[in-house]
């Protein structure tokens, strides 16, 4: 009989790997430790276990909840005869997460095009370079679209790695 194997190291390193990118992103460590535990484990949590599992304060928890559940990544639900909120990933948590930035990413692309629209005919270098910087916000919005449209492919190298 083949015993299971251990994990737990593993675990713990992707758990903490994904709250120091989410850090690097600007977001709380713990919400993308959060993030990271739910993504290892597809559970769906309490409140009170969230807090528990990753040993941080309730506050923490419920902060990171409201970040990652405005992200699209967290949904709440309940269950029969308990009065706690638990927590789980939502079914399109990558996808609810590009699209939310490509949203940004055309916010912001407009605001510089609007930008450079109220610009008079007699300033065109300046014209140009916020053109330039318009031209960026577009190259990422149509990277934004390519990922959506492949997510669900198989990463290159994946199959071979299982």
């Amino acid at each position: 009989m083949t015993s299971a194997p251990n994990l737990d190291p593993i675990r713990s390193e992707f758990i903490e790997k994904v709250g120091l990118m989410a850090q690097g992103d600007g977001l709380p460590k713990t919400a993308g430790r959060m993030f990271g535990m739910f993504i290892f484990d597809n559970d769906t949590v309490s409140f009170g276990d969230l807090a528990e599992r990753l040993q941080v304060s309730r506050a923490s928890i419920s902060s990171s909840v409201r970040i990652l559940e405005d992200r699209g990544v967290l949904k709440r639900v309940s269950k029969p005869g308990e009065r706690q909120d638990y927590f789980q990933l939502t079914a399109n948590p990558h996808e609810n997460m590009l699209k939310r930035t490509q949203n940004g990413v055309r916010r912001a692309r407009d605001e510089v095009l609007e930008t450079a629209a109220s610009l008079p005919e007699c300033c065109p270098e300046i014209k140009a370079r916020i053109g330039d910087f318009a031209g960026l916000y577009a190259a990422i919005d149509q990277s934004l679209s390519f990922a959506l449209d492949h997510l669900n492919e198989p990463a290159p190298g994946a199959a071979a790695k299982e």
